[in-house]
């Protein structure tokens, strides 16, 4: 089965229309006060984006990746922090729509159409050295209910978020390895803030660290192993959602750019100004990176239900390239954009700057450390022998 949608879909336009109309007004501030979007996300309520994946079903539009992609995207062109924390709240809903199939997982996704909850994820944890995929901490469960509490270095805009998908060891007594992922649902959990977020750049996701202290009954453990959830679902969503945010930074870079070398042209008609043979090159390096990450979006709608794909070391090391490459293109879009606005680039008080953006740029290698993902590739490759 192929997740099909329409590329030129509502969503697209809703995120086009709130990107220009709310997002692009308020980045400025919430950059510089390191402040959450919330007109953002009361815009993206209102349009009932927050639901976008789940299925017609259950109420939703069943968007696919494509459009998903895409809606991140045109938000990213106008404010990379409202793209992030779109694209962080959608892969934590894709994760409810494959794995969560009872019947309370199923009536929270109807209340995601009803009501937009945002959701936030705190699958990172203190002592564990940045590895998602082993976790001190387990669920403690007895009546058919679980108590977990969590060290978590980083929860994105946590307080602003109405559940969290944790990740904890299945039971106290579980090895590392053996995680669940858990849907907390206010009001039974608390955030105790461990640290402050004052960034270079993403600042408006507002992502210190808290300790998460939460109750629930256990048909909020999600019914698949995290090691699937993360393997079919949660990593290739994750490296397409957040190359689509890089996307729409380059997007707003090349669109600075373009802007500039037409004043240019402008002030001598009929020649064309030096800086046009620097913009072509710049088209041409951004389209290679909208190529590889909406590509990519439009493959994993190909392949959704396809566990033999989607569980194959070729797919993970082509998700993994994807996250390293779309990082990569991304600051040398926005540095190449910057050179063909020389200075008007380089000054924060130009209509041409592009602080904000190289800011944001360089935030993506360290989005799950490149070197980390490079060191996985590698020890994949030694015995991968497919293409």
């Amino acid at each position: 089965m192929t997740r099909k949608g329409d590329s030129s879909s509502e969503l697209v336009a809703n995120a086009t229309r709130i990107g220009e109309d709310v997002a692009e007004l308020a980045a400025a501030d919430v950059d510089r006060r390191a402040r959450f979007p919330v007109e953002s996300l009361e815009a993206m309520r209102d349009a009932e984006m927050l639901s976008a994946l789940v299925p017609r079903a259950l109420g939703g539009i069943e968007a696919s990746y494509l459009e998903t992609a895409e809606a991140v995207v045109a938000l990213g062109r106008h404010c990379a922090s409202t793209a992030m924390v779109y694209a962080m709240h959608q892969i934590q809903v894709a994760c409810l729509v494959r794995h969560g199939r009872n019947d309370r997982l199923r009536d929270f996704q109807e209340e995601l159409v009803a009501r937009q909850p945002l959701i936030a994820s705190a699958t990172t944890e203190a002592g564990v050295g940045g590895d998602v995929r082993t976790s001190l901490c387990g669920l403690e469960r007895q009546d058919g209910r679980f108590r977990l509490e969590k060290n978590a270095p980083v929860i994105s805009y946590g307080e602003q978020a109405d559940a969290v998908l944790a990740t904890a060891r299945r039971t106290v007594d579980s090895p590392p390895s053996d995680q669940a992922l858990v849907l907390c649902v206010k009001p039974d959990f608390k955030l105790e803030r461990q640290s402050e977020w004052d960034t270079l750049g993403f600042r408006g996701t507002c992502s210190p660290g808290f300790v998460l202290e939460a109750t629930g009954g256990e048909e909020c453990i999600l019914d698949d192993s995290f090691a699937d959830i993360a393997n079919r679902t949660m990593l290739p969503v994750s490296h397409i959602l957040w190359s689509s945010v890089w996307l729409g930074l380059a997007s707003a870079a090349v669109d600075k750019a373009g802007s500039f070398v037409r004043k240019e042209a402008r002030k001598k008609p009929g020649t064309t100004p030096p800086t046009a043979i620097r913009l072509a090159e710049l088209s041409a390096l951004y389209r290679q990176m909208a190529e590889l990450v909406l590509g990519a979006a439009r493959h994993f709608d190909e392949v959704f239900d396809d566990p033999e794909t989607l569980g194959s070391m070729g797919f993970a090391i082509a998700m993994n390239g994807l996250k390293v490459s779309a990082s990569t293109l991304v600051v040398d879009v926005v540095g190449h954009a910057m050179t063909v606005c020389g200075m008007a680039g380089y000054r924060e008080d130009s209509p041409f700057s592009m602080g904000r953006l190289i800011r944001d740029a360089h935030g993506a290698a360290l989005m799950i450390s490149n070197d980390r993902i490079n060191a996985n590739t590698a020890q994949m490759l030694l015995v991968h022998r497919g293409d």
